[in-house]
């Protein structure tokens, strides 16, 4: 499971960061998903190896511009690019509403389907042959979501004791079983897959969360959760500055969330355009990870634009690389 970043900054670009978009790679070397489409996103994308051809489904948390802006552009160029396979959106019921009207009005059009999934909807359920996805409501000016990766179809290990002592012997069987369909044999027994197989590891899970300024609402949604995307707009001195309006939250209010749910890693992103990664600019993105670390005692990361990271099967996290 891999996760690269697209545009780590809050409203508005800056010269080093874009707004909000992040990929998420699972179930295969190509298959992967887009969380949030600011403005650019697809120019970012160029300088990654992801494809709009293989894009599975996007998924927005809210409305808001530095979310969205990206959208009507990416969907547009992957039909002239000759895409054919539909293409999941799962947003808010407004979205839909927007990239109607975009396209609409732009004398353009898609060459695929558009398969518009309402995130908003009571009991909101989305999944493929890979993962299944929950959302979780938040606390923005708009209606906003988290939304919960969890992975699917484990990888079976044969409990091969078990099949020798019931003399079913290797061949054809053993490998059906393996892939989770339950067999009958040569002589008439029904060898179920769940008596004949065991999923040796934890399934990853990752959360992925839109503006919020009240995290403690994610945290009946941490357990088992190896991963919390989440945003970290200001640090707490700025926030108490700015006011209660914007409703994002503070690099401490994240922190004391994730130490309080036990989130093992920790990657805040969606900083105020104020802060720089120059060392001898002011205010600087240091002062945001400097008082995080002073709260919370995982795997603190701040993200980057173009910045990769993997959850791996031994659900180990780790930054692989930065373009």
């Amino acid at each position: 499971m891999e996760f690269t970043f697209l545009g780590t900054s809050a409203g508005t670009p800056t010269k080093s960061r874009n707004v909000t978009g992040l990929a998420l790679s699972h179930g295969g070397p190509k298959h992967w998903y887009l969380i949030d489409c600011g403005e650019g996103t697809q120019h970012q994308l160029l300088r990654t190896h992801h494809s709009v051809m293989q894009l599975q489904a996007i998924f927005i948390t809210h409305i808001h511009g530095d979310h969205t802006f990206g959208l009507p552009g990416l969907l547009t160029s992957a039909s002239m690019l000759g895409r054919t396979a539909p293409l999941y959106l799962v947003a808010p019921r407004p979205v839909k509403t927007f990239i109607e009207a975009a396209i609409g009005n732009s004398d353009s059009s898609l060459s695929y389907e558009l398969r518009f999934v309402d995130s908003e909807a009571e009991n909101f359920h989305w999944e493929d042959d890979s993962l299944s996805v929950t959302a979780v409501p938040l606390s923005h000016r708009v209606s906003c979501r988290a939304f919960v990766f969890t992975e699917k179809n484990l990888e079976r290990q044969l409990v091969r004791d078990r099949l020798e002592a019931d003399g079913i012997e290797a061949g054809p069987a053993w490998g059906r079983l393996q892939q989770g369909d339950d067999v009958v044999l040569e002589d008439g027994r029904l060898a179920r897959c769940d008596d004949y197989t065991r999923i040796a590891r934890k399934p990853r899970k990752v959360i992925v969360a839109g503006d919020n300024d009240q995290p403690d609402l994610l945290l009946a949604a941490c357990t088992g959760v190896q991963v919390v995307i989440h945003e970290a707009t200001y640090t707490q001195e700025v926030s108490d500055r700015v006011g209660p309006w914007p409703q994002h939250s503070s690099a401490a209010q994240v922190a004391r969330f994730a130490e309080a749910a036990g989130v093992p890693n920790l990657v805040l992103t969606h900083f105020s355009s104020r802060y720089q990664f120059n060392p001898d600019a002011y205010p600087h993105i240091g002062e945001i990870e400097s008082e995080a670390k002073g709260i919370y005692r995982g795997n603190l990361y701040l993200a980057r634009d173009f910045a990769r990271y993997t959850l791996g099967k031994d659900l180990i996290f780790n930054a692989t690389e930065h373009l």
